[in-house]
């Protein structure tokens, strides 16, 4: 579970399995993320945000170390008070970390919502996200920080997008020393 603010959002994680053979890959695991909202059956929104999780995880994860298998990854939102794509990011990446598949590099989430006036705002709550002129979200990896995965709703300009990047880069070292804690204290008992 991932809680970030009034966000919050449940990951489990099943594989690497035996795969049905219509989804079976010959040269990696197949891997399918499946996003529940809170209330309801999934819609357009979340099989969207499904697929970019999804191609996220499949750049971190190193399949081709476990070919013919299946894994699935849940998650479940159980509460949506804004920068929820960021959430299921970091919650996907903890649950791939905590299930002990190798990964090329660890990855994180990080929302970035651009007032009207130009300031930026990280981590941004629903009714901030509804005032924004753009909210941008960005996956980012824990090597070089390289940019694996951009979201964009509304418009800004190509400056803009670069300061949201920049600071997106520098919260991502807040985020990933979160991770090592996390760790330290669910090993260190």
């Amino acid at each position: 579970a991932l809680s970030p603010g009034d966000t919050s959002v449940l990951a489990g994680l099943y594989g690497p399995a035996e795969a049905k053979v219509s989804k079976e890959l010959p040269d990696r695991a197949a891997l399918e993320v499946l996003l529940r909202p809170k209330v309801g059956l999934p819609g357009v929104m979340e099989r969207s945000r499904e697929q970019l999780l999804r191609q996220t995880c499949e750049a971190v994860v190193l399949g081709a170390l476990h070919p013919r298998t299946a894994i699935t990854l849940v998650l479940q939102v159980l509460s949506d008070a804004g920068s929820l794509l960021s959430c299921c990011l970091n919650a996907a990446c903890m649950a791939l970390l905590d299930a002990g598949l190798p990964l090329a590099t660890l990855f994180c989430g990080v929302t970035c919502a651009l007032q009207p006036d130009g300031t930026i705002l990280l981590d941004p709550s629903a009714r901030q996200e509804q005032e924004a002129r753009a909210i941008l979200t960005f996956a980012i990896a824990s090597s070089e920080r390289k940019v694996l995965m951009a979201n964009t709703k509304g418009s800004c300009s190509v400056e803009e997008m670069q300061q949201c990047l920049a600071a997106a880069q520098r919260a991502a070292n807040t985020i990933f020393q979160f991770y090592r804690d996390s760790v330290r204290r669910c090993y260190s008992k």
